[in-house]
């Protein structure tokens, strides 16, 4: 006799980004598949899964769910259990079940999807042309979430009732719309606005706002566009006239502008692109991606001066798809916002924030919920290497080498700055928020944690900072520690170098030179630093084993925003002052017989002159010599040693002299000779590009001699290179070609950026060590 198989009942639930992703459609197409029976709902967890069936079925269902997943689903745990078997006959999407303690993960604002594009120019689609087009597979995410589970009503569509042909989409499971929470029509969804900068309807484009405004464009307009995270400030990028009209108006003097096209073929007429590069811009995360300048693009000088790059991004958002068919050209789509605050989101605050530099604004009554500006990257060997992680790149988390039991946030530094939360194997790196150096910035950065703590429900038991006692992160860390919270201070660089191998996923007990280059950081002896080896890890934390001698920065930050006092300073250690104004160098001329004298009485008194061993500050002071046209004063954070590095046509043969030597403690990079050899080649009329060459070929020499030493004097093989001098890309070639040959392992910055825009990480994982010392749980401890 046939024994028939017995059915069993499984529960599972599926964790990680499976919310908005079309997964709950997936399942149930699956388990009609299998001939299973059950649900599948959305909680606070994840997604909940009840199945029914054979247990061949099951297991094949079980299966299935690894090997099909939607495309922008992540999957990181799948636990089942054994239930009671109901004998039920169907399997149904059930109504999502908001839980206490939610856990589950967002997904990143997804790129228009390819099958939404075609709609969106077929003239027989009932949504031709209309900029809120999407499904399962693409749309608005993050930015429109206000809490999980993610459904409609948990989102800012919740003010958008479905029409009856929307509402059937959402229903069913065999549509690619099926609920998908931004679902919308023309009849029932949001809607397209032209504004004058007064905030008055402008009549004639009551029928079509988008194709008047890409003609206005095309006159030279400049127009605020509300689009995905914000509003961008667009203009026509081959009218000059129009391109200098937004840099005077918006107080950006020499700062790039960046670009958006609607499609590959388009971005191709502007740049050279290579096929890493074309992954990079067709990916749904759609960057700002740094691309070498064509001299045939016809793009205006005044859209990146001096610049060999163009940071150009496809078209992500319908609305960006049908205003660029309509005007026909590329856009210039910056940050909309003025200079040094975050990029405007609310419609009033955009209005009263950029009246003075839009001349219409092109708004929509979907509401924000989270600003996110641009993300932007580059390609390094073949790989994506970014420059600021933000829209279509946060939240999704970072997967980490070590569990972090206890929930900590991280507040970052004060430039480019991201907060961090991490538990468990996630970290949960913010988007971009900016310069933390006014209120506004201040209140997004606020504003950004107490949304992602509600989002995730990670509620943080101990904070990270770093130890500048005057960065605005700072003192909001201090004001929680004030509360009782436990508080750690991480120094800057360990906190880069901890960042970056965290970033490469690294077991914490790996040890490995650390190089941290950058512009400033606030050390543990006084001086500033910037200019730092170190060897440990992130476990046992690092020890300083060398650094680029100290020189004083005279007039403290001053001397940041205007090179030529480095190049004084740098001066000054080899000439008395009046042999200075011997000298037949630009710089000096520039500067002027009382500059001279003047910063060097600063030195010799000590006044507002600390010492730093900043890599940034010398490379200003080299730009500075060099006679780079930004010697005089910086218009943006490290302008200097960027045109420094545009100057560079090629790699040197020889480098300048440089010595190392002991101060007792560590090695001392020794850099007079430096100076002395730019100085001469000055004099002999050497260019800017073969002092750059010369330079750039230098500092690569000395990271491999101070690594080759620690190498030899015990330290490991691995070299981990961070901080914002590794955005520098001469230098991080050079420097990794030259590793690579003495048998190094490298590990660069492929997740979160190299500058403090990935500092938070870096903070979440030593913080969180360092928690465990004071536990009893790790035998060293940290410099904190």
């Amino acid at each position: 006799m046939t024994r028939v198989a017995s059915r069993e009942r499984r529960e599972l639930v599926v964790s990680g980004i499976v919310q908005g992703v079309g997964f709950r459609p997936f399942i149930y197409s699956l388990a009609r598949r299998f001939e299973l029976t059950g649900l599948v709902r959305n909680d606070a967890d994840g997604v909940y899964i009840e199945v029914e069936g054979l247990p061949e079925a099951l297991d094949a269902f079980y299966r299935a769910i690894s090997d099909e997943s939607p495309a922008l689903a992540v999957i990181e745990r799948m636990m089942w259990r054994p239930r009671t078997v109901r004998g039920e006959t169907e399997f149904r999407i059930d109504t999502s079940r908001k839980g206490a303690g939610a856990s589950t993960l967002v997904s990143p604002d997804v790129a228009t999807c390819g099958d939404c594009l075609a709609e969106l120019f077929n003239p027989e689609d009932r949504r031709f042309r209309y900029p809120f087009i999407n499904c399962t597979n693409c749309g608005p995410r993050f930015t429109i979430t206000q809490s999980v589970p993610y459904d409609r009503r948990t989102t800012t569509m919740n003010r958008f009732p479905m029409c009856v042909d929307c509402r059937q989409e959402y229903d069913d499971p065999s549509d690619r719309r099926f609920h998908a929470q931004p679902n919308a029509c023309a009849v029932c969804g949001p809607r397209v606005r032209l504004l004058d900068r007064f905030g008055h309807e402008v009549p004639a484009a009551a029928g079509d706002p988008i194709h008047v405004t890409a003609s206005l464009l095309r006159e030279g307009r400049i127009v605020a566009v509300k689009g995905l995270g914000g509003y961008h400030l667009a203009c026509n990028p081959f009218d000059s006239t129009a391109v200098g009209d937004l840099r005077s108006r918006k107080v950006r003097q020499d700062k790039p502008f960046a670009l958006m096209a609607r499609d590959l073929n388009e971005v191709e007429t502007l740049c050279a692109v290579e096929p890493e590069e074309a992954l990079i811009l067709e990916s749904a995360q759609r960057p700002i991606v740094l691309l070498t300048s064509l001299a045939t693009s016809g793009v205006s000088g005044e859209v990146a001066p001096r610049q060999k790059r163009l940071g150009v991004m496809l078209a992500y958002t319908p609305l960006h798809y049908v205003l660029l068919h309509d005007a026909g050209i590329p856009l210039i789509m910056t940050s909309g916002n003025r200079c040094d605050e975050p990029i405007a989101y609310h419609d009033q605050e955009a209005l009263e924030r950029l009246h003075t530099i839009a001349d219409y604004f092109l708004v929509h009554d979907r509401p924000i919920h989270m600003r996110c500006d641009d993300s932007v990257t580059c390609a390094v060997q073949g790989n994506q290497y970014p420059l600021r992680r933000s829209r279509g790149m946060a939240p999704a988390p970072i997967g980490l080498a070590q569990d972090i039991p206890s929930p900590v946030l991280a507040c970052g530094g004060e430039l480019k700055n991201t907060f961090c939360l991490a538990k468990g194997r996630h970290a949960l790196l913010s988007h971009h928020v900016g310069d933390l150096e006014n209120y506004e910035t201040l209140r997004s950065f606020r504003e950004g944690i107490d949304h992602f703590c509600a989002l995730f429900g990670v509620h943080p038991e101990l904070v990270a900072y770093d130890l500048h006692p005057e960065y605005l992160s700072t003192k909001f860390a201090r004001d929680l520690e004030d509360t009782g919270m436990p508080a750690v201070g991480i120094q800057h660089h360990e906190a880069h170098i901890a960042s970056c191998l965290a970033d490469n996923q690294r077991p914490k007990e790996e040890r490995a030179i650390g190089v941290a280059f950058d512009g400033t950081g606030y050390g543990t002896d006084g001086t500033i630093w910037g200019g730092e080896f170190f060897e440990g890890s992130v476990r046992d934390g690092f020890t300083r084993r060398a650094h680029l001698d100290t020189v004083p920065l005279p007039g403290g930050e001053a001397a940041i925003r205007e090179p030529w006092r480095m190049a004084l300073a740098y001066l000054l250690r080899l000439y008395k002052p009046d042999e200075i104004l011997d000298l037949p160098l630009p710089i000096v001329q520039a500067a002027g017989d009382r500059n001279v004298r003047l910063i060097a009485q600063l030195i010799n008194g000590g006044v507002n002159a600390p010492l730093t061993s900043s890599c940034g500050r010398l490379f200003d002071a080299v730009a500075a010599l060099a006679g780079v046209p930004a010697l005089l004063r910086a218009t943006y954070e490290g302008q200097a040693a960027i045109e420094l590095e545009l100057a560079s046509k090629g790699t040197a043969r020889d480098g300048y002299g440089f010595q190392l030597s002991t101060d007792g403690q560590s090695c001392v990079v020794e850099t007079r000779e430096i100076i002395r050899g730019v100085v001469t080649d000055m004099l002999s009329g050497s260019s800017a590009s073969r002092i750059s060459e010369r330079f750039h070929r230098t500092m690569a020499d000395i990271v491999c001699a101070v690594c080759l030493r620690i190498r030899q004097e015990g330290g490991p093989r691995a070299v981990a290179l961070s901080g914002g001098t590794w955005q520098n890309m001469v230098l991080l070639q050079q420097t990794m070609a030259r590793l690579d040959v003495e048998g190094f392992a490298v590990y660069i910055h492929r997740r979160v950026p190299t500058n403090d825009g990935g500092l938070s990480l870096g903070q979440a994982v030593l913080a969180d060590c360092v928690a465990r010392t004071r536990n009893g749980e790790e035998v060293q401890t940290l410099c904190v």
